[in-house]
């Protein structure tokens, strides 16, 4: 039998966009075997995952809806049976704006499906088996619309100021077991959406810093909450927005 430890196994949803694959390279480079999500676009975490052990780090790819229990289930629960997984990053997400006069049911219902009701699906068969080995994390990505809201995405800020909500209280029922919950607001983010949304003087104009952020910036502090060092950290919203109030 090998003495070698058994590596952390860090799940993350939604790794097929960029701020998800940022998260996923993070965790992989601090040494988590990371299972790498995808609903719509298997083909890019399939990709990732072999790009992430061409390079030394170890990886697999997963393909459910995260708004189907039982999909999750069907994937999750062998996966669990297999080893807990320690880390949880919710990534998943969608926003489909409109004004809310004009807001379709279709557009509400969807857009918390994946964001709020994801972050149960995929969350809650995961937490007994985390719960068993006293030490784990939950890291939900969340938005800046969660925090201060934002014109046209009722929906959105809907879901994530919920799950920032879910943070908090889950946080409180699992501080004692060595499990920590927090969530990461992130603003502007540099991507091809963000760069559609965004020119250069409208983000000179809501951001103090005068930039977009980088994915790589909010995987940073993504790397921060999985690891031993931030243990004290739980039921916190931590915003990443280059200053926005």
């Amino acid at each position: 039998m090998s003495d070698t430890p058994a590596l952390r196994r860090a799940l993350v949803t939604g790794a097929s966009g960029e701020i998800g694959s940022a998260i996923a390279r993070r965790l992989a480079r601090d040494g988590f075997h990371v299972i790498l999500h995808a609903n719509s676009r298997p083909d890019a975490v399939e990709l990732l995952a072999l790009q992430l052990k061409a390079a030394g780090g170890s990886a697999e790819a997963v393909c459910f809806d995260v708004t189907d229990r039982a999909a999750c289930d069907a994937v999750l629960l062998p996966l669990a049976e297999a080893g807990a997984i320690q880390v949880v990053v919710n990534n998943a997400g969608l926003h489909d704006d409109a004004v809310f006069p004009a807001m379709r049911d279709e557009q509400w219902h969807r857009v918390i499906d994946v964001s709020l009701h994801g972050f149960f699906n995929v969350t809650q068969p995961l937490v007994m088996p985390m719960i068993r080995t006293r030490w784990g994390r939950v890291i939900n990505i969340s938005s800046v619309a969660g925090v201060m809201g934002n014109r046209g995405q009722t929906n959105y800020a809907a879901a994530k100021g919920a799950l920032n909500s879910a943070t908090k209280a889950l946080s409180l029922e699992l501080a004692s077991r060595g499990i920590t919950v927090n969530a990461v607001a992130p603003g502007i983010i540099a991507s091809p959406m963000a760069a559609q949304a965004f020119d250069d003087k409208t983000i000179a104009q809501l951001v103090p810093a005068k930039r977009a952020g980088k994915a790589d910036e909010v995987a940073a502090l993504v790397g921060f909450l999985a690891g031993d060092e931030a243990g004290y950290i739980t039921g916190q919203v931590i915003s990443i927005n280059g200053g926005m109030a």
